[in-house]
């Protein structure tokens, strides 16, 4: 997969799961670094899980916004304390 599209699937991935989870406005580099490290969340949780996506757009997206949304809500978690 070519970098441009992972950086696209990132930054869709970190704004869906700002979306979806709300607050937390951040600029365009902050929804790129959550949908990144969302994907890398995403595809251990998935692997460990045992689960598997059709390895094409979609499939990759849908990995990383539910890893965006796990990595969200523990960060969130972690800066209350």
């Amino acid at each position: 997969m070519s970098i441009i599209l992972w950086i696209i699937i990132g930054l869709v991935a970190g704004w869906l799961a700002n979306l979806i989870l709300g607050g937390g406005g951040g600029g365009l580099l902050y929804k790129l670094a959550v949908g990144l490290i969302g994907a890398i969340v995403g595809g251990f949780l998935f692997d460990k899980l045992n689960l598997h996506v059709v390895p094409d757009f979609w499939g990759n997206l849908i990995t990383a916004t539910i890893g965006a949304i796990v990595f969200l809500l523990i960060w969130r978690a972690i800066r209350r304390t």
